[in-house]
């Protein structure tokens, strides 16, 4: 009687426990796609979209395999504990028991397998090129990382001088790269100088930019499928390159087609106000269309320090 009571309570306090956990995203107002992040941030991209999807079901398939361990433990902790009746003897010995071995062999080896094969394929379809995409991109941008600043071209758009469409960042100024959403784009990345790191952190991924990538024997283009919503995001370098690495930033805005399109055209176009080609800045102000073209960055400032030389090495 004692021991059928002793199992009920301890039922009883497993029930409350498995309430009080699937009572906390309701009552902290959590949604349940929140909840099914299990913390990964949101992204902008089908690519982000795709690694969130392998990092909700490989925490689902980790809580599930957590979930059996921790019942078959605290099973044998409580029906196999000790007993004041017990008379000393050992209980059946199965540490030999091959078919146990075999299940405990062959389970984890099939999980193992399985998040290997989801891993494989969402990083093929991240890291794919233009090869991999199925056909040229829509938009060609190629990224100079170099101490300490960006410069971002279009290699596909000539502009009035001839050269083509690009952002340079000075120590005045903080390159702002724009991007039209629903369009698939091409990066082409490198460095003249020691390895940098291209992150938006809205992409959810980072790419590292080399120096002499063809040297190197590295991959330095990669292509995204799109951008899912227009936003200005910011950008920086996530690898420690030097003094000012921890200043060198950039901005991301994401205009719908038309208004890139129309951003494109203007850069290619002489400002009549100073006789020269519309740069980033004055080509978003010129669109005037709210917080997505912010002619200047919003989320980081420019900081002291003269690279004019090294924009020089890195358009060169």
């Amino acid at each position: 009687m004692a021991r059928t009571e002793g199992r009920s309570r301890i039922a009883r306090a497993a029930m409350v426990g498995i309430a009080g956990v699937l009572a906390v995203p309701v009552l902290s107002g959590c949604s349940v796609e929140e909840v099914l992040r299990f913390g990964w941030p949101v992204g902008v991209t089908p690519e982000a979209e795709a690694m969130r999807n392998l990092w909700t079901w490989s925490s689902v398939a980790a809580l599930v395999v957590g979930v059996i361990t921790w019942g078959v433990m605290f099973w044998a902790m409580i029906f196999h504990r000790k007993r004041k009746d017990d008379d000393g003897s050992l209980p059946r010995q199965t540490q030999y028991n091959l078919p146990v071995e075999l299940v405990f062999t062959a389970i984890p080896t099939v999980i193992v397998a399985v998040l290997f094969g989801f891993t494989v394929n969402v990083q093929n379809y991240v890291d794919k090129d233009e090869a991999t995409a199925g056909g040229p991109a829509d938009v060609r941008v190629d990224i100079v990382g170099f101490q300490w600043n960006w410069e971002f071209s279009y290699p596909d758009e000539t502009g009035a001088d001839g050269q083509p469409v690009s952002t340079l960042g000075t120590s005045d100024v903080i390159p702002i790269m724009v991007l039209p959403t629903d369009r698939s784009i091409e990066f082409t990345q490198r460095s003249p100088d020691v390895i940098h790191s291209f992150w938006v952190p809205e992409f959810l991924f980072k790419r590292d930019v080399f120096p002499f990538p063809e040297r190197n024997d590295q991959d330095n283009t990669y292509v995204i499928d799109n951008i899912d919503t227009e936003g200005a995001f910011v950008g920086r370098c996530a690898e420690l390159c030097g003094t000012y690495h921890s200043q060198m930033n950039f901005e991301v805005r994401a205009l719908e087609p038309a208004l890139y399109d129309r951003y494109i055209q203007l850069r290619k176009e002489t400002n009549p106000a100073t006789g020269q080609s519309y740069n980033a800045g004055e080509a978003l102000q010129e669109l005037n269309c709210g917080e997505w073209c912010a002619p200047e960055a919003i989320t980081t400032t420019p900081f002291p320090t003269d690279r004019g030389q090294l924009a020089a090495q890195a358009t060169g």
